[in-house]
């Protein structure tokens, strides 16, 4: 490929967490991190919390997930949603999502044009442990869990005006030696969750698929809420369920396709 080439790519946005969406022939595994960065610069480049290299195959499709900083990521929710919203564009309704985490079915439900509602099955969670963590100002209590990429879940009365600097501490707590996603968590009621968002590897997010499924597992592992768990974040809502114990954690909310265009990169 040549590194001063033209890439085409497609952005899309499921509540507010935008992703791009580039074919992986495009660009080779080696180079994908620093595309990545440069490409969701969003001042020097096109802008994104992540991009998504996609492969079609069978009746799926192969994910392989950058963030915005250039580290590969095992999977996100909401850049699934945003693939399969693109591919529901060209027909698709069903199938499975290869991504670093494993599986994960998708099934379009609603939509048409370029707005779509998807479905996501995010596996069944690993819960871990609730620990208690160290960090400026003091010590937080923390649910630790894994939707297939590390969630530490802390739930709180109210949204205090440092939460972005706490997430910011706990993502690179020495707790994660490979990071991990924040979530701040109020219980509105038993099935209605308000949760914001510090993205490994991005930082404050509108939005989050596997965060919002954390923040519901959590809440209902804890007996704080039960399913199903409607998540609203700044950009929007999602609706989570969870039988419990080893049951799949089930995703449904909104994908938009933005714009397509072509990037001309300048290469590493």
């Amino acid at each position: 490929m040549n590194p001063e080439g033209s890439i085409r790519f497609v952005k899309a946005e499921a509540n507010g967490n935008d992703f791009l969406i580039v074919d992986a022939a495009a660009v080779g595994a080696e180079q994908r991190s620093a595309f990545a960065r440069q490409i969701c610069d969003r001042h020097l480049g096109v802008g994104a919390d992540g991009v998504e290299f996609v492969q079609p195959v069978g009746a799926g499709f192969d994910l392989a997930l950058y963030n915005a900083d250039g580290g590969e990521a095992e999977i996100s929710g909401n850049g699934t949603r945003c693939v399969a919203a693109f591919y529901a564009m060209h027909g698709f309704r069903q199938g499975t999502l290869h991504t670093g985490a494993g599986e994960r079915p998708a099934q379009v439900l609603d939509g048409s044009g370029q707005r779509w509602t998807i479905e996501i099955d995010l596996g069944a969670p690993r819960l871990a442990e609730t620990v208690r963590l160290a960090v400026a100002g003091g010590e937080v209590e923390a649910s630790v869990l894994s939707m297939g990429n590390p969630q530490c879940v802390v739930f709180v009365p109210e949204f205090g005006a440092d939460w972005e600097a706490r997430g910011a501490a706990l993502e690179r707590h020495p707790h994660f030696p490979q990071r991990t996603n924040v979530e701040f968590v109020r219980v509105v009621d038993r099935h209605h969750l308000e949760v914001r968002i510090f993205e490994r590897g991005v930082g404050p997010t509108h939005s989050s698929g596997t965060g919002s499924g954390a923040a519901a597992v959590a809440a209902i592992a804890s007996g704080r809420a039960d399913s199903p768990v409607e998540v609203a974040t700044p950009g929007g809502r999602q609706r989570v369920s969870w039988t419990g114990g080893e049951g799949q954690v089930k995703l449904v909310g909104p994908a938009r396709i933005v714009a397509e265009g072509v990037y001309f990169w300048r290469g590493v």
